[in-house]
C-alpha cells in the first residue's frame, strides 16, 4: 500500500500560488483591520483580534520578497498553527483545498539550502506549488522578538 494522499490549502499571493498542509490550518476569514504591534519583528504586519484572541499576522509579502501592498477588503486571513503559536497569514485569496495523490507530491526541495520552511512541492497539471511548513517560518530571533512585543503590549494599560 502506498503513502496516503496529502491535503493542502492553496492560496495566491501576487499572482503566485502557494500551499499549506491542512493539518496546520484552523480557519479562513475575510480581511479585517489590524492593530500595529510596536517592537515586533519586521515580518509581523500587526495583530488581529479574532473572537477576543489576539493573533500576530505574518507579512508574507515581506517574507517572500514581494512589494508591500495596503490591506484590501478582498484579502483573506488564514489562521494556522506555526509550531506552538497560532498565527494569521494575510493572502490575496484562499483558493481552496486540494487532495494530492502520491505522484503529485515531491519532498526533495526540503533538501535544498535556503528553503527551510518549504515541506514539499505539489506537482499540479497547471504548475508547481510550494507547500510551506509554518514551524520554520519565524526564525528563533523573530520568535523571541515577537514574544517580547506581545508581552509588552499586554502589560500596557
Amino acid at each position: 500500500m502506498g503513502p496516503a494522499p496529502r491535503e493542502v490549502l492553496l492560496f495566491t499571493l501576487e499572482g503566485q500560488r502557494y500551499g499549506l498542509p491542512t493539518e496546520d490550518v484552523w480557519e479562513l476569514h475575510r480581511a479585517a483591520r489590524l492593530t500595529p504591534l510596536p517592537r515586533a519583528p519586521d515580518v509581523i504586519e500587526g495583530l488581529l483580534n479574532l473572537h477576543g484572541r489576539l493573533l500576530p499576522v505574518l507579512d508574507l509579502r515581506r517574507r517572500f520578497r514581494h512589494p508591500p501592498r495596503p490591506l484590501s477588503p478582498s484579502d483573506h486571513f488564514i489562521v494556522a498553527q506555526a509550531g506552538p503559536r497560532r498565527i494569521a497569514l494575510r493572502v490575496d485569496r484562499a483558493e481552496g483545498l486540494r487532495v494530492l495523490a502520491p505522484g503529485e507530491w515531491d519532498t526533495s526541495p526540503r533538501e535544498l539550502p535556503g528553503v527551510g520552511y518549504v515541506s514539499g512541492v505539489a506537482k499540479l497539471e497547471d504548475g508547481l506549488v510550494l507547500v510551506h511548513d509554518l514551524r520554520g517560518f519565524l526564525s528563533e530571533a523573530e520568535a523571541l522578538e515577537l514574544d517580547s512585543a506581545l508581552t509588552a503590549s499586554s502589560e500596557q494599560p
